[in-house]
């Protein structure tokens, strides 16, 4: 599937540079290089032009969407896998070890087997 997409931009990209290469760029486009040029001015073909960007703008929007296309296709078939050497590198780095709270000391005065205790805020009254 993902080559067929390929395939198919590949395709659009040389379809697309010749649309634009095909282009005059003062307008003229295939209506002066082909034919009677004069001639065909005067019998009022000047829908070439219109064609031509037409064609350009489909081809583009349609190289846009394979484009996006060919993401999804890919981005369904790794299941989710990390893909960046980034994050495959932060995913094996070990952060060290949290250090262990220290040991709080006693209160001056209170017996050694007794932890500190720790000062209550009296409380107010509610009103």
């Amino acid at each position: 599937m993902f080559v067929a997409i390929v395939c198919l931009i590949l395709f659009v990209c040389f379809l697309l540079a010749l649309v634009v290469l095909a282009q005059n760029p003062k307008g003229g486009g295939l209506s002066s290089q082909f034919g009677a040029g004069g001639a065909a001015n005067l019998m009022g073909v000047k829908r070439t032009g219109d064609l031509l960007e037409k064609l350009t703008w489909g081809f583009a929007i349609s190289l846009v969407v394979l484009s996006l296309g060919s993401y999804v296709v890919i981005g369904n078939t790794s299941g989710g896998a990390t893909r960046s050497i980034n994050q495959i590198k932060a995913a094996e780095t070990k952060l060290p070890a949290p250090a262990a709270p220290a040991p709080t000391a006693p209160a001056p005065g209170a017996p050694a087997g007794e932890p500190a205790a720790t000062p209550v805020a009296p409380a107010t009254p509610a009103q």
